[in-house]
C-alpha cells in the first residue's frame, strides 16, 4: 500500500494536489485529523475491493488536532507502510493575492482577529514541523497551477521509482526557489546583458548560449558542477523521487538559462528523467 499525506500552507495548492492524486488512481480524503491516519489506513487496507493507493490532505483546518501531525505520521511510517509527505508552500505575498482574488477566508483568520497576514504567520509556525518532516517540498509561488499539476504527475506517476531531475533557472532579483535541493550561483561569469545585440535574447538562443560558454572559466565550472551532480544522483535516488537543481543569475535570462539548458540536455541524453523550467526567462 502507498500512502501520500499532503499538507502545507492554505492557498498554496493542496486542493489542486488532491485532484491530481485522484486522477492518478488514489483514494483521496480531504481534511483528515492526524490521529485517524493509522486507523483509517488500516480500515481501507482491509476493505474489499482492496485499495492500494491512498492520499490524505491534513492541515490546520483540523484545529488543535494538527499538533499531533508529526507524531502520527512518524508512527505510520514506522508501521512499515510506504508513506510520502508532500508539503505545498507559497510566498506570503502570493498567498495574500490569492485570498484577495478568491475572496475566501483563511482557516485561521478568525483566530487572528480577521488579520490575513497574522493568520498566515500563525499557520507557518504551526506547520513548521510538518515541513521538516516532508519527503517532497513543492513551491507554487512562481508557477501556474497547470505546471504544478504536471510536476506532481511526473513525480508520482508509475515510473518504477525513477528519480525525476528538475532543472531550473531563476533570477536572484526575484528570489531563490524554495523547492531547490541544489543551488548554483552563476553570476560570476561574463554577462550577455551588456552586449547590446544579446540583451533582449535569452540562454535559449544559441547566440547567448555560445557567448556564455565561450569563456573557459564557465566551461570548467560547468564540468565541475556536472561531476558533482553525477556523484550525488545515486545518493539522492536512495532517498528521494525528485531532485531539484537550480541555476541563478541576476535576472534569470542569460547565464542561468544557459547552464540549465546545457545540464538538462546532457542528463536527458544520458537517460535521466529530466524536466527543465526557466522561471524568469520571459520576465
Amino acid at each position: 500500500m502507498k500512502i501520500v499525506v499532503v499538507t502545507g500552507m492554505s492557498g498554496a495548492g493542496k486542493s489542486t494536489a488532491l485532484d491530481v492524486f485522484e486522477d492518478l488512481g488514489y483514494y483521496c480524503i480531504d481534511n483528515m485529523p492526524p490521529e485517524l491516519l493509522g486507523s483509517f489506513s488500516e480500515l481501507i487496507r482491509n476493505s474489499a475491493p482492496k485499495t492500494e493507493k491512498i492520499c490524505f490532505a491534513v492541515d490546520v483546518r483540523s484545529g488543535g488536532l494538527f499538533s499531533k501531525f508529526s507524531e502520527c505520521v512518524s508512527k505510520l511510517k514506522e508501521s512499515g507502510v510506504d508513506v510520502k509527505v508532500v508539503f505545498v508552500d507559497c510566498d506570503d505575498s502570493v498567498l495574500i493575492n490569492r485570498y484577495k482574488e478568491t475572496r475566501r477566508r483563511h482557516p485561521l483568520e478568525q483566530e487572528a482577529s480577521g488579520n490575513l497576514m497574522r493568520a498566515i504567520e500563525m499557520e507557518r509556525r504551526e506547520t513548521e514541523s510538518a515541513r521538516t518532516l516532508a519527503d517532497i517540498y513543492l513551491d507554487s509561488s512562481h508557477t501556474s497551477m497547470g505546471k504544478f499539476r504536471e510536476r506532481l504527475r511526473e513525480i508520482f506517476s508509475e515510473n518504477g521509482g525513477e528519480l525525476l531531475v528538475d532543472v531550473l533557472s531563476f533570477g536572484y532579483m526575484y528570489g531563490v526557489p524554495k523547492d531547490a535541493d541544489l543551488v548554483f550561483d552563476v553570476r560570476c561569469f561574463e554577462n550577455p546583458y551588456y552586449i547590446p545585440e544579446l540583451r533582449l535574447k535569452t540562454g535559449l538562443d544559441d547566440e547567448v548560449y555560445n557567448y556564455v560558454f565561450g569563456f573557459e572559466d564557465a566551461n570548467e565550472t560547468y564540468r565541475r558542477i556536472k561531476d558533482l551532480i553525477k556523484y550525488l544522483i545515486p545518493l539522492y535516488r536512495k532517498e528521494k523521487t525528485r531532485l531539484v537543481i537550480a541555476f541563478g543569475c541576476t535576472g534569470g535570462k542569460h547565464r542561468s538559462v544557459s547552464f540549465a539548458r546545457r545540464l538538462s540536455d546532457e542528463l536527458a541524453r544520458e537517460g535521466m528523467t529530466v524536466r527543465v523550467e526557466h522561471r524568469c526567462a520571459e520576465r
